[in-house]
C-alpha cells in the first residue's frame, strides 16, 4: 500500500489540510529512512515495535522533545490504522505503544493593558501599519488561528453582518461575530490596500505583504512578536499567545466555556479547558479579596 493512497485518505476521508498531511508524510518517510539505514527493513509492514522504541530512542538521543516525538508516532499510528482498514495488515506494532510523558506548559497571555498598549502605538498612517493593526485586532478579538488568519479571503468577511467566516482544521467552517471597532479598522485597511499593492485587484486572500503577495506564517509570526516586544516582557510572544489571551479575557469575564469552545474552533472541550487556569487564577483572586471570611489585615 503506498504512502500516495495514505495521503488521499488523509485528505479525502479524514479532510485533513495539506499542511498536515505533509507533516505526516515527512514522519513517516523519517521512519522508513531509519529502518533501512538501521535494520535494511524497506517495507513498513515488515517492522516490530521493538524496531520503533529504536526509534524512539534515536530520537531522544538526538534532543527531539517528547511533544515532537508523540507527534511522529501519532503519524505513525494513524498509517497501521489505516493498513488495518484497507485489509493490509492484521495487528499494528503500535497496538500497545503508550505516549511519552510531556510536562505541562503553563503559557502566560498578554495582559489586556500589554494588548490595549500594542494597539494605541501602531501607526496607521501607511499600509503597512493599518495591516498589522487589523491582524492583530482580528487575533485579538475573534481568537484565530494563524493558518486560519492567512487563508481568510475578502469573501468570507461580510463588515455590513459583522461576522467573518473561518475555514478551521478538518476543513470545518464556522460563523464568528465581528465586532464594529475591528470592521471599521478592516475597512480602512482595505481603502490602503488598493492603493499601496497595484497587483491585488483580483487577489482572494484579505491579507497581503507589501508586495501584494499572501502573507507568510512568518510575517505573522514577526508582526505579532515585533509589536508585542515593546510591550511586554513574556518569553512568548507569538499569535498562538494572543488566541490564548482572547479565550482567557472572555473566561475572566464570565464567558461559558462551551461558547469560547465553539469561538476557538475545538472538536472537544478538553482542548479548551486548557485555557482555564487563568481564570480559575483571577476567581481565586476575586474569592480572596471578597470572601467575608478571609483576613485582609
Amino acid at each position: 500500500m503506498s504512502l500516495n493512497q495514505f495521503k488521499d485518505y488523509l485528505y479525502l476521508e479524514k479532510n485533513y489540510s495539506l499542511h498536515t498531511i505533509k507533516a505526516y508524510e515527512a514522519d513517516i518517510v523519517s521512519f522508513q529512512e531509519y529502518l533501512l539505514l538501521e535494520f535494511e527493513v524497506s517495507h513498513l509492514k515488515e517492522v516490530n515495535y521493538s524496531q520503533v522504541r529504536n526509534w524512539i530512542v534515536s530520537l531522544s538521543e538526538n534532543n527531539i522533545s517528547n511533544r515532537s516525538i508523540n507527534r511522529k508516532i501519532s503519524s505513525l499510528k494513524s498509517y497501521y490504522y489505516f493498513l488495518q482498514k484497507v485489509g493490509e495488515l492484521s495487528i499494528s506494532p503500535l497496538q500497545k505503544h503508550r505516549p511519552l510523558k510531556i510536562a505541562k506548559k503553563v503559557q502566560v497571555p498578554f495582559s489586556e493593558k500589554e494588548v490595549a498598549s500594542v494597539l494605541g502605538v501602531i501607526d496607521t498612517n501607511n499600509f503597512e501599519g493599518l495591516r498589522d493593526k487589523a491582524v492583530i485586532e482580528l487575533f485579538y478579538s475573534a481568537g484565530l488561528r494563524r493558518i486560519e488568519l492567512i487563508n481568510l479571503k475578502l469573501e468570507d468577511l461580510d463588515l455590513v453582518g459583522l461576522n467573518i467566516k473561518v475555514l478551521g482544521k478538518r476543513n470545518k467552517e464556522r460563523y464568528l461575530p465581528l465586532l464594529n471597532s475591528v470592521a471599521k479598522t478592516i475597512e480602512l485597511y482595505l481603502q490602503e490596500r488598493s492603493r499601496a499593492t497595484s497587483n491585488v485587484i483580483d487577489f482572494p486572500y484579505l491579507f497581503v505583504s507589501s508586495k501584494g503577495d499572501k502573507m507568510s506564517e512568518s510575517l505573522v509570526y514577526r508582526i505579532i512578536n515585533t509589536y508585542f516586544s515593546k510591550a511586554s516582557v513574556k518569553l512568548k510572544k507569538s499569535p498562538h499567545i494572543l488566541r490564548h489571551s482572547f479565550a482567557t479575557h472572555l473566561l475572566n469575564e464570565g464567558a461559558n466555556l462551551n461558547a469560547v469552545k465553539e469561538l476557538l474552533g475545538h472538536s472537544s472541550l478538553a482542548a479548551t479547558q486548557v485555557y482555564t487556569h487563568n481564570s480559575i487564577a483571577e476567581l481565586k483572586n476575586i474569592h480572596k479579596n471578597a470572601h467575608p471570611r478571609n483576613n485582609k489585615n
